[in-house]
């Protein structure tokens, strides 16, 4: 019986071991079905009611919010008032921007824990997420609001796979289903859908439901979530991921279909996002993205 040399018993040890390795490394950053998917891409045509994110180019990119050092963690487009909503999760509080990443006023938070995620639901009317303690904040928010407490409001506590801080991360509302998707970040990554919260009925009896999509789920060829958006044009969500620095369009069936990348080199961007926290949209389809501590961009269409 022939004898395996040492150097080449040595040589397949480490070749596998690398092997090993790479395997790892690639499902742990979803890099076997993200370049599955960008090779599809070259001979599938662009989804014909999508919001197709390939088409998008950076019109204002790393633009620091002045006035605003504390970590942003969410953003929300609110249709009346034509602004956008962020909060911040070291001093805590409640930011209106222009569309064009100014400050338009400051409120702060009182007793909302580690607020991660804001939703615009309908007139006056948000949804603010505490990560820690996994609950849901619904608060009115008009033209004389100083300051919002949690004691106050009316809230939901979900307490599903409670772990510290990888907890609720993004929130978005489709209107017309009357759901709220809520983003867990990570470990494991889901996407709950919330029907009955807030309660918008008090004829009805307050009953709400939690569900999930696992066949979705899996899909998202991402590491984490960090913020979400509902297109009410076409049904799709949008998901944002900070780790992977990719956003990513799922079509009604949640099935990806499109993706905006958020590296340098991409979409027009001169230097990558650095920790992209917050997505929304507004009705004209422009694409809004702020990025820890107090980044601003704008993507658009040609």
């Amino acid at each position: 019986m022939r004898r395996v040399h040492p150097s080449t018993f040595f040589f397949m040890s480490v070749l596998l071991a690398v092997l090993v390795a790479a395997g790892f490394v690639g499902q742990h950053y979803r890099v076997f079905e993200r370049t599955w998917f960008n090779l599809s891409q070259l001979w599938q045509p662009a989804h014909p009611d999508g919001i197709n994110l390939g088409e998008y180019r950076a019109v204002l990119q790393g633009l620091a919010i002045d006035g605003l050092e504390d970590n942003v963690s969410a953003l929300t487009f609110d249709p009346l008032r034509k602004s956008l909503f962020t909060v911040t999760n070291k001093k805590t509080e409640l930011v209106e921007l222009s569309l064009d990443g100014r400050i338009v006023r400051r409120i702060p938070l009182v007793g909302f824990g580690d607020a991660e995620a804001i939703e615009f639901i309908g007139e006056n009317t948000y949804v603010i997420t505490d990560e820690y303690q996994q609950r849901l904040i619904n608060v009115t928010i008009d033209d004389s609001t100083r300051v919002l407490n949690a004691a106050n409001a009316e809230q939901l506590a979900l307490g599903i796979n409670p772990l510290g801080n990888k907890g609720f991360e993004g929130l978005a509302y489709d209107s017309v289903g009357k759901r709220l998707f809520v983003a867990k970040e990570r470990d494991p990554m889901l996407i709950y859908e919330v029907r009955g919260f807030p309660h918008d009925n008090p004829q009805q009896p307050y009953a709400t439901h939690v569900v999930t999509n696992p066949r979705r789920d899996a899909r998202l060829f991402v590491r984490d979530l960090s913020s979400l958006q509902f297109d009410e044009r076409s049904g799709h969500l949008l998901a944002l991921s900070d780790e992977s620095k990719l956003l990513l369009e799922l079509d009604i069936n949640g099935r990806p279909i499109s993706t905006l990348t958020l590296k340098k080199g991409r979409h027009g961007l001169e230097k990558s996002v650095p920790q992209a926290e917050g997505v929304a949209m507004d009705d004209e389809g422009t694409v809004y993205v702020v990025s820890e501590p107090n980044l601003f961009y704008v993507f658009k269409k040609p």
